[in-house]
């Protein structure tokens, strides 16, 4: 399967919320928008992202939108993220999407956060070389519950 990481579009937006709305990825997530079904909110959180210093891509597997990447926040305090849709997991396009992405932002050092238990997430994650420094609670939307996250670093 061939991944590429392409510029956002207007037309990828309607697929992304489709894909950040399916509530067994919101759940795997857990954590983001206090509430996913809010088209609008949707659309101002994407306006806002693609006008700021954020890095956002889409990610094409096999020349179909299969979700979507991104760095944001403050030097020295960036995060990565990324959503890949459900038809895709277990295939490698996160793994795939979040490297390009890392080869594209040379930056570091680069932080993300998962669920403490999504061991897929966490999986993608260290094999792109990050590594867990910290664990936290905090409440996840996408379980209407406080739960424990991971923080990562990547400094290399």
């Amino acid at each position: 399967m061939e991944i590429v990481l392409r510029t956002v579009e207007d037309e990828d937006l309607p697929v992304f919320f489709r894909q950040m709305t399916d509530p067994v990825s919101l759940r795997m997530a857990a954590f983001g928008p206090e509430d996913p079904t809010d088209r609008t909110a949707f659309e101002d959180r994407f306006k806002r992202i693609r006008t700021s210093l954020a890095v956002i891509r889409t990610v094409l597997a096999d020349g179909r939108v299969a979700g979507s990447a991104a760095v944001y926040g403050e030097p020295g305090e960036r995060e990565v993220t990324y959503w890949i849709d459900r038809a895709y997991w277990g295939r490698g396009v996160a793994t795939a999407a979040l490297r390009a992405l890392l080869t594209e932002v040379p930056e570091r050092p680069l932080y993300a956060r998962a669920a403490a238990d999504n061991a897929a997430s966490l999986r993608v994650l260290a094999k792109c070389g990050f590594r867990e420094s910290t664990r936290a609670r905090d409440f996840a939307n996408g379980r209407g519950e406080e739960i424990e996250e991971v923080v990562l670093v990547l400094d290399v």
